[in-house]
């Protein structure tokens, strides 16, 4: 019988504790729960010799044989992590910040000490991805990972497009049900999915990448007749967090979070919800997706438990984590056909000078959309753009934001197409 220490009782932790005490899983056994002001979180459902406290420092010193570290943020969970570790104990841990940041170091930690660090939960919540890439797709070289890694931004996105509902509606709707925290700001934004994608780079490509070069983009520019617009052309708008390797001898890769146009045959348009999709692509297995659930307490804690069920029967399995030193940036610059819309104060001549400035960047339009029926004060119309760089669009929007006749910022994305971003 293994002996697990719990450290966090929040919505994850207490999914985990249901699983583990509800007898079928024989081999492991919930030995102690620690979690700040433990008696506030004391339940009595849980067994009456399942020791409860406050202080990390008694999981620590404790004959448990894997820690589950469930407590988020950066510190004091890696420095919690890397203890642990260093006394022989496996940790099982959902803390995508801190793999993200400080994988590589722990995993070698642990590899020096005979124990192991799993963190299939980290990405994807109850989708086995990590296992699926580093196990079932081994026998590829894998070029370009991409997909829907937030479920809070997923759910906002579906939402608005399903009701025809504001940015700010939907955010309050995913709050009260549970699906956005109070501080939505690291899913909204984009930080969270910049630490997944990291993660699948370093062990899906085997390029380690700095967290912080990864851009990303926040979601709260969406408007509704984006979800129109996109309709037209046959699409729809997701969060979409991607990474492909662009040169395997020099490890240097592109990688981006950020909303993106796409088209309704992909398998990224068809995840509802708060559901989340992983697309990989392999040179001899071609695309191979993995989707489900992404968040929430019972998926996750699925994750967790499978991993600490591994460990416990003497799984060999390692995280493999390039040792060597991570890319020096992620390159943010790609080839893309563009969606630009634009709300402006109508006069004669708009469509002009804005041809003109793309053709001087050598940027060509591909269509241009109007819906009829808005007001001249504020009319909104999309442009399409052929396949460019971002680099030359940059320089070409930060143009064309200088003419007057704005009457709100200009709103781009990117067009994913099949192969090409």
């Amino acid at each position: 019988m293994t002996k697990i220490g719990l450290i966090g009782f929040g919505t994850v932790g207490q999914s985990v504790t249901r699983i583990l005490t509800e007898g079928s899983h024989h081999d492991v056994e919930l030995a102690s729960i620690c979690n700040r002001n433990v008696e506030r979180k004391r339940v009595d459902w849980v067994p009456d010799d399942v020791i409860w406290t406050s202080a990390f420092e008694d999981i620590l010193k404790s004959d448990v044989e894997i820690v589950i570290e469930l407590i988020g943020g950066t510190e004091p969970a890696t420095k919690l992590i890397r203890q642990a570790l260093e006394l022989g104990k496996s940790v099982v841990t959902a803390n995508k910040q801190v793999v993200a940041q400080s994988g590589s170091s722990l995993i070698e930690t642990a590899q020096s000490n005979d124990c192991r660090l799993l963190f299939e939960a980290a990405v994807g919540g109850g989708i086995p991805v990590i296992r699926g890439v580093q196990e079932g797709l081994s026998g590829d070289v894998l070029t370009r990972i991409h997909g829907l890694l937030n479920g809070t931004c997923n759910y906002i996105l579906t939402r608005m497009e399903s009701a025809q509902i504001s940015f700010e509606q939907a955010l309050e709707e995913a709050q009260q049900l549970g699906f956005a925290e109070a501080d939505p700001t690291a899913d909204i934004d984009g930080g969270d999915a910049q630490a997944k994608i990291a993660i699948l780079s370093a062990i899906g490509l085997g390029c380690p990448v700095r967290l912080d070069s990864i851009p990303t983009t926040t979601i709260r520019g969406i408007d509704p007749i984006d979800f129109v617009y996109a309709d037209r052309l046959h699409c729809t708008v997701r969060q979409v967090s991607r990474v492909e390797r662009l040169d395997v001898e020099n490890r240097t890769i592109s990688a981006s979070v950020q909303l993106m146009l796409v088209p309704n045959a992909s398998p990224l348009a068809r995840a509802e919800g708060s559901q989340n999709l992983v697309v990989v692509d392999g040179v001899r297995s071609g695309e191979t997706a993995f989707s489900g659930f992404g968040a929430g307490g019972d998926p996750t804690a699925v994750a967790v438990v499978s991993d600490l069920i591994a460990i416990s029967r003497g799984d060999s399995r390692v995280v493999n984590w390039p040792t060597q030193t991570p890319a020096g940036s992620a390159q943010i610059d790609f080839d893309s056909a563009h969606y630009i819309r634009f709300i402006v104060i109508d006069r004669p001549g708009i469509i002009s000078e804005l041809a003109r400035v793309f053709a001087t960047h050598d940027i060509n339009i591909d269509s241009l959309l109007q819906e009829p029926g808005w007001s001249k004060r504020e009319l909104p119309f999309v442009i399409t753009l052929e396949r460019c760089n971002t680099s030359a669009l940059r320089n070409a929007l930060s143009e064309i934001r200088r003419f007057d006749f704005h009457a709100r910022d200009l709103f781009w994305m990117p067009i994913l197409v099949r192969g090409e971003t």
